[in-house]
């Protein structure tokens, strides 16, 4: 008999000490760094354990649950419509966090902190976004976010949370709304594209007339220094040929001679050039007295002509000389 008491008393002792090891094991729990834990008595909240190894009163106390400290991102899609009867849908990125020392509010007041959240995200964008055009939301999104923010921050902080950031992450119009929107950009491209080719083809055009103007001009002002150069060259070759011999040469035989020798020099251009063609010319003695009798006959029935200053009166020159007003007009 006494046997069998002894073992039910070692069984309920070591009973005793199991629970009581249990219950000495589910006082104590840990909290992970940027976490509280919430502990109730009874029923009602007791304190706040922070991050590291606490205790709580067995079968007294409680743990209710555990809040982040961390900053939260919840993104909210909301569909609405801008003052030009446009709907787009607009996403908002909402950033939040729990305030350090309200993490009571935060726990007990809100059910669900997402849903409330969300429910005042919907009615700041919908207040907002009606009063904007199309263009002015994303030209604006600054505005919407600062919106949100504000109206949040001051609906959610009595209930323990605070707003870090709600910017627009995203505007989506309609598919019939970004294809007009690009084909409108498209064509405005391609104007701005058609006018500036129009522009570079004026330029390109005005400069080449330019330089077509200039080139014409040095062109010119070379021929009439060549022209002035070869009239001066002449008239120095005839003074020279009549100053050979005082009397003894006459105007026509130093132009005959003049002629003679230019007629050589182009030969002798004509034979130099690599890409001369063959030329044919009267080069017999015959030949070329009747070439030297032309170009005189020309020359002589050219200083017969009367000049434009002699009224009533004809003059007339023949070689160095005059010839009377009364004189029939004559070639030699």
């Amino acid at each position: 008999m006494q046997d069998s008491i002894a073992i039910v008393g070692i069984a309920l002792t070591t009973l005793a000490l199991f629970i009581a090891l249990c219950l000495l094991a589910g006082s104590f729990f840990k909290v992970e760094q940027a976490q509280v834990a919430l502990i109730e008595r009874f029923g009602r909240f007791s304190r706040i354990a922070r991050a590291g190894l606490n205790m709580k009163i067995p079968m007294i106390e409680k743990k209710a649950g555990r809040l982040s400290l961390r900053v939260q991102q919840l993104n909210v899609k909301v569909e609405t419509k801008t003052s030009d009867n446009v709907f787009v849908d607009i996403v908002v990125s909402v950033q939040f966090h729990v305030v350090e020392g309200k993490e009571f509010e935060a726990f007990y007041k809100l059910t669900n902190p997402e849903q409330q959240i969300t429910a005042h995200v919907f009615d700041a964008v919908r207040s907002q976004v009606p009063t904007m055009t199309l263009d002015h939301v994303f030209e604006r999104k600054s505005d919407i976010e600062e919106a949100v923010s504000n109206g949040l921050r001051h609906k959610i902080n009595a209930f323990g949370y605070d707003i870090d950031g709600s910017p627009v992450t995203d505007i989506q119009p309609d598919e019939k709304v970004r294809t007009a929107m690009n084909e409108i950009n498209a064509a405005s491209r391609l104007r701005e594209a058609a006018e500036q080719q129009g522009e570079a083809v004026r330029i390109k055009t005005v400069k080449a007339a330019e330089a077509e103007k200039e080139s014409k001009k040095l062109q010119g002002e070379g021929i009439a220094a060549e022209r002035i150069a070869i009239a001066e060259g002449i008239r120095d070759s005839v003074a020279a040929l009549l100053s050979i011999r005082e009397g003894g040469v006459s105007a026509e035989e130093a132009m005959r001679t003049l002629i003679l020798t230019q007629y050589f020099d182009t030969l002798r251009a004509i034979g130099a050039q690599s890409r001369a063609s063959t030329v044919f010319l009267p080069h017999s003695p015959g030949g070329m007295a009747d070439i030297s009798k032309q170009i005189a006959e020309a020359i002589m029935v050219g200083n017969q002509v009367p000049g434009p200053g002699a009224a009533g009166h004809e003059t007339q020159r023949e070689g160095t000389g005059s010839v009377p007003p009364s004189a029939p007009a004559r070639a030699a």
